[in-house]
């Protein structure tokens, strides 16, 4: 029956509503001549109205048709429609009478009265009927997802509600720890004891278990949610009605806390103003595009109006993504948005975009940046990062590009470890080009770590945390300066636009943020309490694990120490020593000859050799540990 209802097109629906309607017409007149008294019997006096029957239905269906009736879906029939069904079921009966009158039986005027209540009743409840079969069959053939809901209270007791209206979702039974509650039926569900929990998961085939008890302490939240994950469960917490209130629905609200949320500090938005004309009408190739920062470039550059954004990405499923939420949004705004496949490694590659595209601006975002894989894997990470900008960076100059942004990390001041080694030899390489460049300005900007991005703490420790634990900080002096993607990404585009060409742009983040800190304010906006010696009954502990190779305990922004204020009171400006251009050669050529050779002793000693606070005793004794 589902299959048949589905294959049906809007035109067949609105046909058998017609058929449906013509086919009431008569049974309505027979239920008129049942409940009046009349001299014949109903079916007789129907036998003997069947000359103007035709007449009748026809008059019918035209006015249906005029008006739209039954075009109307089930779904949307209220009070609009059902003034319609009265004004058909009105005509009709009109027509009815004046044929009756002409060639028809002699009947009372009372008559066509009732038929034209009759026949509108027949109408709506034929609808209301078919609404609620056609939902049981939807109901039956789509899968949905059973759940029990753990507090039979007030917010227990609206969720169901909720839920009860929802396609995906069929609450079954409600548990609570009052036992004034344990035994009734509330909204049509029985409330049951916890005691009974796997008994019910079993016998009724629960998928999950929806904790609405906001009222409780986390703790108590926490350990009946241990509880119930003990014995294999999905859990999901709906928050408290402070955090409710708004416009999403009540069942969107089970989700988990944003990264932003662990900031520490107030987020700050920044008005491009100006500096969007540096963006606008141009068009902007934006490497790493389907990245962290780099889809949020992508996102506040289209709001800049470029008249082309080049999305340049290596990753197809990260390309697919961010083009299908850009593309229409282009669209919207009249600017074409190209997705290219590709790595900015690839000199044939990156020539044919940019001369094809004729690009104007550069966004160079295209990056490994995850510490410890970089460290485990120094030459594809080094060779990706160095190379890559090398050759997007010449060849922008060599296009004609008139911008050209570097963005850069913290880990490449002083670097302890080889990725930040590799974002130090980017910059190098864009100071020098920076020094020689007449037509092109080569730029970068420098900041530290972003909540929420790929690979970052936040995501981890709450996987740890769903998972029960532990939590584990490197080390419990280990402080890191955070932004949010879009205040680092406003940032990043406002020195872009002011850059004069040469300059490192740091990024004002505040304090530095604890690790500790943030692993117990993230195990703590979970619901759950800490496990110390000082609290031993709580539910998540954190585990000291040591430094990882390559990890600092505190990152650095700049190599001097020393910042430039600028006219935006978040960004600040040094100017660092740079490599001359033969040196900047010497570096990439042993590079190459190391990368050629697989030889990571001979990257540990270029590092050594050209990156300041890149020697031995701190990168070169972890890449061989």
């Amino acid at each position: 029956m589902f299959d048949l209802i589905s294959r049906l097109s809007r035109k067949q629906k609105s046909y058998v509503f017609l058929t449906l309607d013509a086919l009431l017409c008569p049974l309505a007149l027979l239920f008129t001549f049942a409940v009046q008294p009349l001299p014949d019997p109903a079916l007789r006096s129907l036998v003997l109205m069947l000359p103007v029957m035709p007449y009748a239905v026809l008059t019918m269906a035209g006015i249906s048709v005029w008006l739209g009736l039954f075009r109307v879906k089930l779904n949307a029939y209220e009070r609009h429609a059902m003034m319609l069904t009265g004004l058909v079921s009105v005509v009709t009966a009109t027509v009815l009478a004046m044929l009756t009158y002409v060639v028809g039986p002699e009947l009372p005027p009372g008559t066509f009265v009732v038929f034209g209540l009759s026949y509108f009743l027949f109408m709506v409840l034929a609808r209301a009927l078919m609404l609620q079969l056609v939902l049981v069959i939807y109901r039956r053939a789509q899968p949905r997802c059973r759940v029990l809901i753990y507090g039979a209270g007030s917010t227990g007791t609206q969720l169901a509600q909720a839920l009860k209206s929802h396609d995906g979702i069929d609450p079954v039974a409600f548990v609570d720890d009052n036992t004034s509650l344990q035994g009734a039926t509330l909204l049509g569900l029985s409330v049951f004891a916890p005691a009974r929990i796997p008994e019910i998961v079993e016998s009724r085939y629960i998928n999950r278990v929806l904790l609405a008890m906001p009222s409780q302490s986390a703790a108590k939240q926490a350990q009946v949610t241990r509880r119930l994950q003990s014995i294999g469960l999905e859990v999901q917490v709906l928050p408290s009605f402070a955090q409710l209130i708004g416009e999403e629905a009540l069942v969107d609200k089970l989700t988990p806390a944003p990264a932003q949320s662990f900031l520490g500090r107030d987020s700050h938005d920044v008005s491009l103003n100006h500096a969007s004309t540096s963006y606008q009408d141009r068009v902007v190739l934006v490497s790493g595009a389907g990245g962290s920062i780099g889809s949020e470039l992508c996102r506040q550059v289209l709001a800049c109006r470029p008249a082309k954004l080049v999305l340049f990405e290596l990753s197809e499923l990260a390309l697919y993504t961010i083009h299908q939420e850009l593309a229409p949004l282009g669209e919207e705004l009249g600017i074409e948005v190209v997705p290219v496949l590709g790595s900015v490694t690839d000199p044939r590659q990156v020539r044919q975009v940019l001369e094809l595209h004729q690009v104007q601006v550069v966004l160079h975002a295209a990056a490994y940046k995850h510490v410890p894989l970089v460290e485990a894997n120094p030459l594809p990470g080094t060779a990706n990062n160095v190379f890559g900008t090398q050759t997007l960076a010449r060849l922008a100059e060599r296009a004609g590009v008139e911008r050209f942004i570097l963005i850069s990390s913290d880990k490449a001041v002083r670097p302890t470890n080889v990725m930040g080694a590799s974002k130090r030899m980017a910059e190098l390489i864009v100071q020098d080009r920076a020094s020689r460049s007449s037509g092109t300005i080569f730029t970068m900007v420098r900041f530290g770590n972003v909540l929420g991005s790929s690979g970052s703490v936040v995501p981890l420790f709450q996987d740890q945390i769903s998972r029960g634990g532990p939590v584990t900080v490197t080390d419990a002096n280990v402080k890191r300066y955070f932004m949010t993607i879009r205040e680092a990404v406003q940032l990043v585009l406002q020195a872009g636009a002011e850059a004069q060409g040469g300059e490192v742009f740091v990024l004002d983040m505040g304090k530095p943020v604890p690790i500790l800190q943030l692993a117990r304010q993230v195990i703590e906006s979970a619901g759950y309490t800490v496990r110390d010696a000082e609290h031993p009954e709580g539910d998540i502990e954190i585990e000291i694990i040591g430094l990882r190779p390559g990890e600092k305990l505190e990152e650095e922004l700049t190599l001097s120490g020393s910042l430039i204020t600028t006219d935006h009171p978040k960004i600040f400006c040094t100017r660092e020593v740079v490599l001359s251009e033969i040196e900047v050669a010497a570096l990439l050529r042993e590079l190459r000859q190391a990368v050629a050779s697989g030889d990571e002793q001979a990257l540990r000693g270029l590092i050594g050799r050209w990156i300041e606070g890149g020697g031995e005793d701190t990168i070169g004794d972890r890449m061989t540990s």
